[in-house]
């Protein structure tokens, strides 16, 4: 554990581990929140105990999201965030994956999995094994990439003007060039040494007031 959990979750995190202790690799509790990691090949069992042990419940599937860590060899994080409406618990389960992961569809466990999962697929790129219906549901038509890769260009792949000759509107390859992002993950603020633009005046004032001091 990398913080105390409230006495009510601790218990339930004591009973995850003997529980279902072979589906889990790790648990950690961040602000309060208890997490557990697990395998693509050991979701499915892990999220059908987590539904049916009596003494967890977690039946309600709210969120499967992602996160894209590119430096990392398994960059994304797949997370999947459940509800015990029974003991009034939330719990997150996560998973390691890279662009090569089959993830099994957990559609089976939770109906509401089917366009969270959808989702992932379509914004991050991650594929979901037995899925009854994975195709993209919130980008365009022959949309190209995965646009919350964290290495997909700001511009995309294909602009959208129309047309006056032609009298409709047309798709056309971005003529910018940013094929690949380098990411710094230093913020440039906390990284920033010198004078903001504007500032100036602000520095020169200062040393004019430090000198005045002196004198």
């Amino acid at each position: 554990m990398t913080a105390a959990l409230p006495p009510a979750l601790q218990d339930v995190a004591d009973y995850v581990s003997m529980a279902v202790g072979e589906s889990v690799t790790d648990t950690e509790s961040i602000r309060g929140e208890l997490i557990v990691w697990t395998q693509p090949e050991r979701l499915l069992d892990l999220l059908m105990q987590l539904r049916d042990d009596q003494n967890l419940l977690f039946k309600q599937l709210l969120d499967v999201t992602a996160v894209d860590y590119p430096d990392r060899q398994q960059r994304f994080e797949v997370v999947y965030n459940l509800l015990s409406l029974k003991h009034n618990q939330r719990i997150r389960v996560k998973l390691a994956a890279d662009e090569e992961t089959t993830i099994p569809s957990a559609a089976r466990v939770f109906n509401s999995a089917i366009w969270l999962e959808r989702e992932v697929w379509d914004l991050f790129g991650i594929f979901f094994g037995d899925h009854p219906d994975l195709r993209r549901i919130l980008t365009d038509y022959g949309f190209e990439g995965h646009p919350l890769r964290k290495d997909f260009p700001l511009t995309g792949y294909v602009e959208v003007r129309y047309d006056e000759d032609q009298k409709r509107v047309v798709y056309e390859p971005v003529k910018l060039t940013q094929e690949f992002r380098t990411f710094d993950f230093a913020s440039p603020w906390e990284g920033m040494q010198g004078i903001l633009p504007g500032d100036e005046k602000a520095a020169a004032e200062t040393d004019t007031a430090a000198e005045e001091s002196k004198a």
